[in-house]
């Protein structure tokens, strides 16, 4: 691991090399993406398609019934799960057990692209939190970042220390103004005023979770790692979902939280800085990431 409080340069990740594993799909691991409502399938498409692109061996997407068939179509390569929902084509709380049924076999799972419904998702989160294997690493993005603050504090406990966090620059703020509630006025912990001035910080202590948030990795020991790539043409609509994806699929081939997360945060910069020099600063699609992912990943280990 490189020293904390480092710039991540390729000869860093180059020294730090992910694991490798030998045989079939199996043995790089089964990742499974919750998200996908009515109005936003292609966000769980994409993070899904972006977990395969780094190594993953298996994909499962669980999404909502009524756009099930399509990302079935659109994605070949997944597994779908059909998932309950709401009168507004919200993912349900309900559907915790039909995906309850495939965390056995999940080595990571994501939870939150495409999904738009803050209080089911937060009732989803805290039912398969309680079913899921302690040691089971769960990344959270969009609104189940925005679901943390109303989770009972037994579902916060249960995912503090396998927890990875992709909060942008909105959700960020959305989580701090949650966590400067006073004690006592939701189930969460407040932040107090002695706490830690830097924010990803503050958070990344306060759920037990490591962070990755604008090219910036932070631990809940307060380690941070800096990425020097990327810039303002990546904040575009489905990016934060292909960079979800990249972590959750470099958990899945074995990689511990940390690794995954300084490494898919460089993937994803070095992606759009390849972007960047081919298309223009502005207007390429995240979709367009997907394709440059395996090609940094091959330089990094080459």
């Amino acid at each position: 691991m490189p020293p904390a409080e480092q710039i991540l340069t390729p000869a860093a990740l180059r020294d730090w090399p992910l694991p490798m594993p030998d045989g079939g799909k199996n043995s790089r691991g089964r990742v499974l993406v919750i998200g996908g409502a009515r109005t936003a399938p292609g966000a769980a498409m994409l993070a899904g398609q972006a977990a395969l692109r780094v190594g993953a061996g298996v994909l499962t997407l669980a999404v909502a019934e009524s756009v099930a068939g399509p990302v079935a179509a659109a994605v070949p390569e997944c597994a779908v799960l059909w998932l309950a929902e709401t009168a507004a084509g919200s993912v349900a709380a309900s559907s915790a057990e039909a995906i309850q049924r495939a965390l056995g076999s999940a080595a990571a799972i994501l939870i939150g692209p495409g999904l738009d419904d803050i209080d089911e998702t937060a009732d989803l989160i805290a039912a398969l939190v309680s079913a899921a294997d302690e040691d089971l690493p769960i990344v959270l993005d969009a609104y189940a970042i925005g679901a943390l603050g109303q989770l009972p504090r037994a579902a916060r406990e249960a995912l503090a220390g396998r927890l990875l966090l992709t909060p942008n620059h909105q959700e960020l703020e959305r989580l701090l103004e949650a966590e400067s509630e006073p004690a006592g006025s939701g189930s969460g912990p407040a932040s107090g005023t002695d706490g830690p001035a830097d924010p990803q910080r503050l958070l990344a202590e306060r759920y037990g979770a490591v962070l990755s948030s604008d090219n910036r990795i932070v631990t809940p020991a307060g380690d941070r790692w800096e990425v020097p790539a990327g810039h303002s043409g990546l904040g575009t609509s489905g990016s934060g979902d292909v960079l979800a994806g990249a972590l959750v699929g470099l958990l899945a081939r074995g990689a511990e939280p940390v690794q995954a997360a300084c490494w898919a945060t460089y993937l994803h910069a070095a992606a759009g800085d390849r972007l960047a020099a081919r298309v223009g600063s502005l207007g390429f699609l995240a979709r367009e990431l997907l394709d440059q992912l395996p090609l940094v990943l091959t330089e990094l280990q080459a």
